[in-house]
């Protein structure tokens, strides 16, 4: 019988597990096939306290490490399902058939990027493909970017490129946008950005970085070539919640609702980018693991 077993090990996972850990919890991470999360594939980070700039993988190196340095058991297996037992506890069972009883357990198994699925994508990453131009972006000071995608996110990330890059390309497989009107206005208005519409990007290329794009009309099945530095690819994330959507309240997008990281089932917590309308940056996950670690501890009856 665990207290605590925290599903995910980017920085929502391992900060919960570590403030378990120093309230005595005795935390069992579950790490899955690829610890670390999506920070492990960022490039550089330049806005989390106390680095001035550190690669996504020597940031969460160092939290593994810090979570091992407590004694924290890490398992590196995937969740298949959980269930509630009738003592109202949790039966949580793993791919390979071995399962674990748990008096609560915390989700912070985060959110995946959409892929483009084209020739060239996985190839290029860290070498011109990137998900995130807040992590990413001061990468291309004074070069040319493009940014794939037509809603909220899309946006937002042509417009923080549009401040460091000398010229960005909005690419969108249709002519209008699905972003708010305010941030559409903004972006017509940028000098910096330009729309290419009716456009999807078909393939990557270049030699040791991304050189050029070559996209194709959707209206008239041309195709064209545009010489890039860097590419972000901002059509949407797909939480990882579909093995706790038997027991917690989703949004209509499959990120997990709740509130103060207390979802819809008592004993079972949620931090991290898997949370509905989480900010999707490290440090805000961190921070949300911190306060599922509190909100355990009074579930428990510790605080």
């Amino acid at each position: 019988m665990k207290n605590v077993v925290i599903i995910g090990s980017g920085p929502a996972g391992l900060t919960c597990a570590i403030y378990s850990a120093r309230a005595g919890l005795s935390p069992l991470v579950i790490a899955g096939n690829n610890p670390g999360g999506q920070l492990v594939n960022t490039t550089m980070i330049e806005n989390y306290s106390g680095f001035t700039s550190i690669s996504g993988a020597d940031l969460m190196e160092k939290m593994i490490e810090h979570a091992e340095s407590f004694g924290i058991k890490i398992v590196y297996e995937s969740v298949e399902r959980i269930s509630k037992t009738d003592n109202g506890f949790f039966e949580i069972n793993f791919s390979s058939n071995d399962s674990i009883i748990s008096k609560t357990v915390v989700i912070a198994t985060g959110a995946r990027h959409k892929h483009l699925n084209i020739p060239g994508e996985d190839e290029f990453i860290n070498r011109g493909v990137s998900w995130c131009a807040t992590c990413d972006g001061p990468l291309y000071k004074g070069k040319t970017v493009a940014v794939i995608g037509g809603g909220n996110t899309a946006v937002m990330e042509a417009m923080f490129l549009s401040n460091l890059a000398s010229r960005v390309y909005l690419i969108h497989r249709r002519d209008i946008l699905r972003s708010d009107k305010l941030m559409q206005e903004k972006l017509f208005s940028n000098k910096i950005i330009s729309c290419i519409w009716n456009s999807n990007v078909t393939q990557i290329i270049g030699n040791n970085s991304v050189e050029k794009l070559i996209l194709k009309n959707s209206i008239t099945d041309a195709t064209s070539s545009l010489n890039v530095d860097g590419v972000f690819i901002a059509i949407g994330t797909v939480p990882s919640s579909d093995f706790i959507a038997n027991l917690v309240k989703l949004d209509t997008s499959g990120y997990i609702v709740c509130a103060e990281t207390k979802t819809s089932c008592k004993g079972i917590f949620a931090a991290g980018d898997v949370v509905s309308n989480s900010l999707k940056q490290a440090i805000y996950a961190a921070g949300q693991g911190a306060l599922a670690s509190r909100a355990v501890e009074s579930y428990l009856g510790l605080r």
